[in-house]
């Protein structure tokens, strides 16, 4: 029996940005409709302008109002079409509040669409910070914004790529703030969230999760810091009181090794770069950012909108196309294993 083809809301991301490019370029993939039904959620004139500066030739950029217009056939890109760009108020590579706007748009219609479940998932394209602040959003990132929109009390970032998973504790703050946020409630959060999600969406019965020490060496004791006696240790006795495989705090400078060779599924970093740098060092072009602990399903590109290369026909797909993929697993455990 063939795998369920999960339709998937992909939005388009900043227009003045490289999402309309890897979107095109993703979906030149007949692979992608043999596993998925892709729509892209933004404007079809961005579409096709970014159809204009590839090399791909012989698709369609169809502008539709509505899912059941939808044809999911490869060598036609359906756009489900906000038009709401104006491309001479949008000019590529810059940083404008219209782009910002129009790019939030999506992301409205798309979490719209996921909870009156007429989607099965969302796969994103990147947006930019500094303009979604300028159209009056503000927000660090997809997220928090994610995290609002569904009223859920819980989100989490997980990056992943084929020989890693690494969830983040804190996300988009400094480091001195993500220090002070490191709190036993916000660990053992972080733990029962990636827990549940890796039952629900990767089918792993009893995931091995492993959490990283903030301090050097585990903070040697209190020698070098006392966050692990104080706040990871205690999240990490309890959640493994609750029936979960935990183990830790282990130093951040051995963990990623033991992960690699198959010791855990997945790793709990404290903060962004603890968990970013080696997954980009490992495998730059196809890592996916997936957000757990939502209502709804979204998986993500690793990377921003790169305006010094909009325009140029040279942006990478490979994390959107990843993307993709995991956003189609993911669907497909949640039917076997797990209920919406």
């Amino acid at each position: 029996m063939s795998k369920y083809r999960p339709l998937l809301g992909i939005t388009m991301g900043d227009p003045a940005g490289i999402g309309p490019e890897i979107a095109v370029k993703a979906l030149s993939n007949k692979d992608i409709y043999e596993i998925s039904r892709p729509l892209i959620i933004g404007d079809s004139k961005v579409i096709k302008r970014a159809l204009r500066f590839t090399d791909l030739e012989n698709l369609e950029v169809r502008s539709i109002s509505s899912i059941d217009d939808a044809l999911f056939t490869f060598g036609t890109i359906d756009v489900l079409d906000l038009n709401n760009v104006d491309l001479e108020r949008v000019p590529l590579g810059k940083v404008s509040a219209e782009a910002g706007k129009a790019s939030v748009e999506y992301i409205f219609r798309a979490v719209e669409l996921a909870l009156r479940k007429e989607i099965d998932a969302i796969v994103t394209s990147p947006i930019n910070k500094e303009a979604i602040n300028k159209a009056g959003y503000h927000y660090t990132g997809h997220t928090e914004l994610l995290k609002d929109l569904t009223k859920a009390e819980n989100a989490v970032m997980l990056l992943a790529i084929e020989k890693l998973k690494v969830a983040h504790v804190t996300t988009h703050v400094s480091l001195r703030k993500a220090i002070d946020l490191i709190t036993k409630d916000r660990v053992l959060r972080t733990i029962r969230t990636v827990h549940e999600s890796f039952v629900k969406y990767f089918g792993i019965k009893k995931p091995k999760i492993a959490v990283a020490s903030l301090n050097p060496h585990a903070g040697e004791g209190g020698l070098f810091g006392d966050e692990e006696i104080k706040h990871i240790t205690p999240a990490i006795n309890e959640a493994v009181g609750n029936g979960m495989d935990v183990v830790g705090p282990l130093p951040a400078d051995t963990i990623y090794y033991k992960a690699i060779r198959g010791d855990f599924d997945v790793i709990i970093a404290m903060y962004h770069d603890q968990g970013h740098i080696p997954i980009k060092v490992l495998d730059f072009y196809n890592g996916v950012n997936i957000t757990l602990g939502l209502p709804i399903i979204r998986t993500s590109v690793d990377h921003g909108t790169s305006f010094n290369r909009a325009g140029k026909g040279t942006a990478h797909p490979g994390s959107l196309i990843y993307a993709i993929k995991y956003a189609t697993l993911m669907v497909n455990n949640l039917k076997l294993h797990g209920s919406s």
